[in-house]
């Protein structure tokens, strides 16, 4: 054996036993099982995170596929995550402008422009556009890799599948998802500075001037950094659902699902919290 899978070998953790698979839409459909089933659930998503952090800082590291993750996360992702930011902005834009129309304060579109994208729908509309698409993704392919047991080869192989299947998905998720927003809330605010000029010219600088005239770092920073808590949970979610799969092709159209939708659950519960937090420790 190489050195890589010694060292691997000897930092390797035995698989976790067999737990029963608790799936949270057909527990919430037995009103008797429900709190078990919750309870159980969210009891291996512990185990499950803890399992992943400690092989993710246990050498050696997957550099390579990390790389690729990012490449899938980020770069795969760009072109609908650019499209969803420049539809919302058209629509802020033409709701903004018949709303401020109507009070007589058209001189505050620029602002409510750029405040409406980059602190409330920009980081949202992101986050939950890559959950559809990597959610599913990635719970799709760690399911199928489960039920036709390429885990268990890597496992045998000396290697650890949280470490090189798991740890890098989620880390790529956290390291994209503010790259993404940054991209999304760029396209929103040209894509409704655009809408605005049809209707009446208004020059960019002009807009730019306007709209972040008096904004601070605290305004805008937070709001696109606590989408890295986004991809914490898009990718631990999709990749607990994919790796602890059961039940052939039916159990992976199921990983999937459930990957987006609780990921999308979860991602906008942690967005009232996140927001919460900001307007108490950046006022």
């Amino acid at each position: 054996m190489n050195d890589r899978g010694q060292t691997a070998a000897a930092s390797f953790s035995p698989p976790l036993p067999e737990r029963r698979i608790v799936d949270i839409p057909a527990a919430i459909a037995s009103p008797g099982g429900l709190v078990d089933g919750f309870f159980e659930w969210f009891g291996n998503l512990g185990i499950f995170s803890w399992q992943v952090l400690k092989a993710a800082v246990t050498p050696p590291y997957e550099w390579r596929e990390l790389i690729r993750q990012l490449d899938e996360v980020g770069s795969k992702s760009l072109p609908l995550v650019a499209l969803a930011g420049a539809a919302i902005g058209v629509v802020i834009s033409l709701e903004a402008r018949y709303s401020l129309s109507r009070f007589g304060a058209k001189s505050m579109f620029p602002a409510t422009l750029v405040y409406s994208v980059i602190q409330v729908m920009g980081p949202v509309i992101t986050g939950l556009v890559v959950s559809g698409r990597v959610g599913a993704g990635i719970g799709a392919e760690l399911a199928s890799m489960k039920v036709t047991e390429q885990i268990d080869a890597i496992e045998a192989s000396a290697i650890n599948p949280y470490r090189l299947l798991a740890a890098t998905r989620i880390l790529a998720c956290i390291l994209m998802l503010p790259l993404l927003t940054v991209a999304a809330d760029g396209c929103g605010l040209l894509t409704g500075w655009f809408a605005q000029t049809l209707v009446e010219p208004l020059s960019f600088q002009q807009f730019i001037s306007s709209g972040f005239s008096g904004a601070t770092f605290n305004a805008f920073l937070p709001p696109t950094l606590k989408t890295a808590v986004y991809g914490l949970i898009i990718g631990l979610v999709s990749c607990f659902q994919g790796m602890r799969t059961r039940g052939g092709a039916a159990g992976v159209g199921r990983a999937a699902t459930n990957s987006v939708v609780l990921a999308s659950l979860f991602l906008i519960l942690a967005d009232v919290v996140l927001v919460k937090f900001i307007l108490v420790f950046f006022p």
